[in-house]
């Protein structure tokens, strides 16, 4: 039976007691993972004003999140090269179990960074752990639950991350009401948020041990005694060309949606962050005051964002569903770089918060599709293997956009205040820079258009079994 037939049937009908505990176990390990991710992004900005030297200057301050978002990338890449293969070969239970403990110890640990070096190697660590979560999440599901629940299930998977990333938004809402009342000092909250968010993925490490390793996995590793097949192997992945040619379009594919979204759509809390000033500080609000309601607005974003997101990841799903992966793909991308390209350059009040949702909805869309296409290009020995490459290694690459954004937006920013004169006043200047943010973030958005070429070259799995070792992928 393929995995689309009989969609009019819930995903969930042949689900056992069990297939819920694993589905529940790999959605709250990437859940968390998410949460993480997100409280980094809130965080970011007040962490390193409070790292860097005092005064430096805001634009600086942006260049810098720049780089520490491309070496969480970086670590979370080369998680995915390490711990997806490590899956594949000792089981995608017990590996899942590790990097959850990885990434929530190290979120812990970024709370007590002292500087800049410090925090960085945090980051880093915590991407290790990022990185290796979602390929294992998603091949335990995939090798775990019954063929015709699949779909729904991973595309359930990713929709729930939403979850997390509105949880970090109340957090972030609530830390920045908690300074508005004196209760906290508002120059903490980073530190807050780091602390609150390893918690939860720590605890979950217990319910984890309980894990079984899929039967299908198991059986498939005691028999490659016989056969030879190598599990987890990058010489296997690379030396066939039925795995080689989808592993190298797929990671393409996601290099697309993942630098539109990491090296664009997350610095959204920027954008909102400085209309919310700027606003402010033409009314002569105080610099205290301001702070507060940066914290609380940054996270309705977030909350707004991610709300958009979770319904964009169903719809995906069913498009995917109903009219096949590639054409679901195809309008994502096209909806995403229209969204962000409109988003960054109309968003100008809090009253525009409702474009946060119709991006959410657009760039989050794809990442459904590729919980839900990826499990499909590999066979089981190489699945998490594949799976990370493709959605994990393609962010070095990818780490590039957050600091190509960056000194894209601190090159114009400097030649716009130049243009302005030595007499412009300050109001002006922080207008100017706003103004070069919002060009640099619109120049990258054509990143979403990529995906739309790298689609020819990758086949149409709708309605197919997973492959194996003899049974081909589908042809493009």
């Amino acid at each position: 039976m393929s995995n689309d037939s009989n969609t009019s049937q819930p995903w969930w009908r042949d689900l056992t007691p069990y297939h819920w505990f694993v589905f529940a176990m790999a959605t709250l390990a990437w859940l968390f993972d998410c949460l993480d991710q997100q409280l980094f992004l809130l965080a970011r900005n007040g962490a390193l004003q409070a790292l860097l030297p005092p005064g430096t200057d805001p634009s600086e301050v942006k260049k810098f999140g720049g780089y520490a978002t491309s070496i969480f990338v970086i670590g979370w890449a080369t998680g995915g090269l390490i711990f997806g293969a490590v899956g594949d070969r000792i089981g995608r239970a017990r590996t899942l179990t590790f990097t959850v403990l990885i990434y929530s110890i190290c979120t812990g640990l970024s709370a007590l960074s002292v500087g800049w070096v410090d925090f960085a190697i945090y980051r880093f660590l915590t991407g290790l752990g990022v990185g290796g979560v979602f390929g294992l999440a998603v091949a335990l599901v995939a090798d775990s639950l019954p063929e015709r629940s699949r779909t729904g299930a991973l595309g359930t998977l990713q929709a729930l991350s939403a979850v997390g990333n509105i949880a970090a938004g109340i957090i972030s809402m609530s830390l920045g009401k908690l300074g508005a009342m004196g209760k906290i000092d508002p120059k903490m909250a980073w530190k807050l948020m780091f602390l609150i968010g390893s918690i939860p993925a720590f605890l979950c490490v217990f319910l984890q041990w309980r894990l079984k390793e899929p039967e299908r996995w198991v059986k498939a590793r005691e028999a490659s005694r016989t056969t030879g097949l190598k599990f987890g192997s990058y010489g296997s992945l690379f030396g066939d060309e039925r795995w080689r040619r989808p592993a190298l379009f797929g990671m393409m594919l996601c290099i697309s949606g993942v630098i539109g979204l990491w090296g664009i759509g997350f610095f959204s809390p920027e954008l909102v962050g400085d209309v919310v000033t700027n606003s402010l500080k033409a009314k002569g609000v105080p610099d205290s005051e301001i702070a507060n309601e940066r914290n609380y607005w940054t996270g309705v974003n977030m909350i707004v964002q991610n709300l958009g997101a979770f319904f964009g990841m169903l719809a995906f799903t069913k498009l995917a569903q109903t009219y096949g992966r590639k054409p679901a793909f195809a309008l994502g991308f096209i909806a995403a770089f229209v969204a962000t390209f409109a988003y960054f350059r109309l968003f100008n009040s809090v009253n525009d918060i409702w474009m946060s949702a119709v991006m959410g909805f657009c760039q989050l869309a794809l990442f459904a599709g590729f919980a839900i296409y990826l499990p499909e290009l590999f066979p089981l020995r190489l699945r998490s293997t594949g799976v990370s490459f493709c959605y994990n290694v393609g962010r070095f690459i990818a780490a590039s956009g957050p600091v190509t954004m960056g000194v894209l937006q601190v090159w114009l920013a400097n030649r716009a205040i130049a243009a302005l004169g030595p007499d412009a006043i300050p109001v002006a200047k922080s207008a100017a820079k706003l103004a070069a943010f919002r060009d640099a973030c619109c120049y990258l958005s054509f990143v979403f258009l990529l995906g739309l070429v790298v689609l020819l070259f990758l086949p149409e799995t709708k309605g197919r079994p997973l492959p194996d070792d003899d049974i081909a992928p589908a042809k493009a």
